[in-house]
């Protein structure tokens, strides 16, 4: 859990992804397509995958990935995210917590 925590602080936008998760790809993708060079950490390439998403899924990620942290805050899933892109929510949040500069 604790590294889970930590990481979203590192960086504006990190993305907890699995490598053939089709939603993931779409929001790495999207996130990409934005200008946004979020920090991807791929669970099923990580030895500590496993533990890091069952901690995800305790903090209420259902599924567990992608699991998108903006500005470190859980921004939580595909929906919320397609719907804040939608909507016009995501690009002033991006560039609020400084993964945008335009």
């Amino acid at each position: 859990m604790d590294r889970v925590m930590k990481l979203p602080s590192q960086k504006a936008v990190v993305i907890f992804s699995k490598s053939s998760c089709c939603m993931c790809h779409a929001i790495k993708t999207l996130f990409y397509d934005l200008g946004v060079n979020p920090a991807i950490h791929e669970l099923d390439e990580d030895p500590k995958g496993l533990e890091m998403e069952k901690a995800l899924q305790r903090l209420g990620c259902n599924p567990s990935v992608p699991a998108v942290f903006i500005g470190g805050k859980l921004v939580n899933s595909t929906n919320t995210i397609m719907s804040l892109h939608l909507g016009g929510s995501l690009v002033p949040m991006l560039k609020e917590a400084g993964a945008l500069w335009l």
